[in-house]
């Protein structure tokens, strides 16, 4: 019978023949017997292996989960870091390095945010590199120092992060915040978490490179244990707010009732300001987790924080900063009033107890007795969080000053671009939001070689806590009419001479003026192209609303943006303009026109161009493809505006041709042509909520604001 070949008899090996029947020779038997044995002990010893691998990374994983996610909780939460790294001299950039290294040390699901244009965070990135990025879009003042309530803002802007956390660039974060926050994170409620670190007199250790430990200088391992034990008896808590760590839950959603207040950030006050509001605001649970070593704070740089945050380290110390930051927290929210006893049971202190965490009601006077009776007191033992109560005794006796040490000399010095010219905006009360909305483009294209004229006190005092070059003329009208300044109108005529006033005293001290009216919206920076006109020769815009014909026809000449050089022929025709219109009953436009250009346009040479006699400087009419103004082609009445003047290539687009303010910001803000939300004082960003000021029904906020 045939049988399938699975079934055949396999061929004996070597070409051995068959042996019959049970005829097998007991050395044979014994040989298969052997191998047999041997094959099923190689097979059991790989059983047992594979089994022991098994449960040893089974055990490793409930291991590592235990120390990632006490309860049992699914997945580890997702945690960015934010930091604003200094330039040097005020920070290192070697510490910074070793703080941000630790932070990526840290156990799971840890990412790193740079915050601010400096070019040593970009440095500190490409260092680093991998999780670590750099947002720019952060307000700075023009000094360069980032503002507290911007970072905020981008932190609560995360949603991809479950955890938000704010710290120095130089706090160095050990392990055991992240098996913390694995703990807080059972916690069904929103919460904020507060920690001061432990300064430190002598740090020699560093990461290994791939930065899974500590190492000594000598290249031994150090545990997390010996790094929590190294002597620390103080605790970072100067007036700076270095080394406090603060930390927050499901980053959109508020802090605090209220507005921030646009705090310089490391210049005192905000932390302690905020952790007040948070508490009294009653809307998050309030970890002290102070009497944790969650990190450690390097005492050596920590008495530097008096030193320039300059940009070129040009600026002296910054003592306005702190004073501005002062200021803002007598004004604004409840820093300086007492808040209920009832409010202490919202804090709760976190301690260590059998390799566990407790919660209990900081009955102690540690941070509830900071925030609640203010008491001017040192450091406690133990390390409570603490603060001066001579910001709020000043409140009972005056306001902080806050006046720039700068004058209009010093000023121009630090903002001036290579070619030693600069931007010059004028503003009072009633267009303080146009102002910093104008402004916030200009940081948006990275212009900076601006400065401010105020109006008025309140303008130069708005303009003094928003971070601008500000200065004060001190020949201004009094007076200024809120709604009622626009073309045509008393109150513009005595306004728009303080102008040329200005712009010839600039150019007197040797700086080119781009004059540009706040009304002026930016899509490029412009200046390289009116620089490139050349000398004795000044670009003015066209305000001729006809497309075709000439463009320099009489009193076409718009003031309100134009560059002029600081040279002989310009500043002696400038001069000429302020007499005129000193004697004038008009606004200075129609001096610019008639001086220059001469009545009915007799010093016209071309349709673009005129020629002053006296001077020989030369006027060119910009073009207004580039340089549109409000009633050209129609612009601003365009679906959109934006794709419409770029198509043209404009530089900019004059929001002209139209009165009264309300009406004008009514058309910029809805063309979204509007970089600044007034509500919260911070510049739009790409991680803002833009559309919403496209609505007709955020119109009211301009009329809220500017009242203030």
């Amino acid at each position: 019978m045939l049988l399938p070949s699975h079934h055949r008899r396999a061929p004996l090996r070597g070409g051995g023949r068959r042996r019959r029947g049970g005829d097998i020779c007991i050395a044979e038997l014994a040989s298969r017997l052997s191998g047999c044995l041997l094959l099923l002990a190689l097979v059991g010893a790989a059983a047992v292996l594979c089994l022991s691998s098994s449960s040893s990374r089974a055990r490793s994983r409930r291991h590592h989960d235990e120390e990632i996610q006490p309860g049992g909780s699914r997945g580890a939460p997702r945690v960015t870091i934010f930091s604003a790294p200094r330039p040097p001299p005020e920070g290192s950039p070697a510490r910074q390095e070793l703080a941000v290294r630790s932070w990526l040390a840290l156990p799971g699901n840890v990412s790193v945010v740079l915050l601010g244009a400096h070019a040593s965070s970009l440095a500190l990135d490409g260092r680093i590199g991998r999780r670590v990025t750099v947002d720019t879009a952060i307000d700075s003042a023009f000094t360069g120092t980032p503002f507290f309530h911007s970072m905020v803002a981008r932190a609560q802007a995360a949603s991809d992060s479950d955890i938000c956390f704010l710290v120095d660039a130089e706090t160095i974060l050990l392990p055991e915040i992240v098996k913390a926050l694995a703990h807080f994170s059972k916690v069904d409620r929103d919460w904020f978490l507060v920690a001061m670190s432990r300064k430190v007199t002598e740090f020699h250790y560093q990461l290994a490179d791939n930065g899974s430990h500590w190492v000594q200088e000598d290249g031994k391992e150090v545990s997390f244990k010996k790094l929590q034990e190294i002597p620390a008896d103080k605790w970072a808590s100067e007036s700076s707010d270095r080394g406090l760590i603060v930390a927050w839950n499901r980053p959109s959603s508020p802090l605090h009732a209220g507005v921030l207040p646009s705090f310089l950030y490391g210049r005192g006050t905000h932390n302690w300001w905020l952790i007040h509001e948070v508490l009294s605001s009653d809307m998050r649970l309030v970890f002290d987790a102070s009497h944790l070593v969650l990190g450690l704070y390097p005492e050596s740089f920590s008495s530097m924080h008096n030193m320039s945050s300059g940009k070129n380290d040009r600026l002296p110390a910054g003592s306005w900063e702190y004073s501005v930051n002062r200021h803002l927290a007598t004004i604004y929210g409840s820093y300086c009033y007492r808040l209920p006893r009832r409010h202490s049971t919202v804090l709760h202190k976190v301690v260590m107890q059998s390799k566990d965490y407790i919660f209990s009601n900081a009955d102690e006077p540690t941070l509830s007795d900071f925030v609640i009776s203010k008491e001017d007191e040192v450091h406690r033992e133990g390390g409570s969080l603490w603060i001066n109560g001579d910001i709020c005794l000043s409140r009972q006796l005056h306001l902080h000053s806050c006046d720039l040490p700068y004058s209009l000399s010093m000023l121009l010095e630090l903002a001036a671009d290579k070619n030693r010219s600069v931007v010059l905006g004028v503003a009072g009360v009633s267009y303080r939001d146009m102002l910093m909305s104008w402004v916030c483009r200009l940081r948006r294209l990275r212009v900076t070689n601006f400065i401010i004229c105020a109006l008025d006190h309140e303008t130069y005092e708005f303009s003094v806590l928003q971070g601008l070059p500000v200065f004060r003329d001190p020949s201004s009208p009094k007076n200024v009419s809120f709604d009622d300044c626009h073309f045509g109108t008393k109150c513009f005529q005595q306004v728009t001479k303080v102008k040329s006033r200005v712009v010839l005293d600039i150019l007197k001290l040797g700086y080119n003026v781009l004059l540009s009216d706040v009304d002026v919206y930016w899509f490029e920076n412009p200046m390289p192209f009116l620089y490139s006109l050349g000398p004795a020769t000044l670009g003015a815009q066209s305000d001729e609303y006809n497309t075709t014909g000439p463009i320099n026809l009489p009193r076409r000449l718009n003031s309100g943006f134009y560059f002029a050089r600081s040279d002989n022929a310009s500043i002696t025709a400038m001069q000429m303009i302020v007499k005129h219109a000193s004697n004038s009953g008009l606004s200075e436009q129609p001096s610019f026109y008639d001086v220059l250009c001469g009545k009915n346009g007799t010093n016209r040479i071309s349709d673009n161009k005129c020629l002053e006699p006296n001077t020989n400087l030369t006027v060119v009419f910009l073009d207004r493809d580039l340089f549109p103004n409000g009633a050209y082609k129609g612009l601003w009445e365009k679906n959109d505006v934006e794709s419409t003047c770029k198509e043209l290539g404009c530089f900019i687009i004059h929001n002209n041709w139209i009165n009264g303010r309300k009406r004008k910001l009514q058309r910029q803000m809805s063309s979204g042509l509007w970089d600044y939300d007034p509500t919260s004082r911070l510049c739009l960003q790409d991680w803002s909520d833009r559309g919403s000021f496209r609505l007709m029904g955020q119109f009211h906020l301009f009329e809220d604001t500017d009242r203030q």
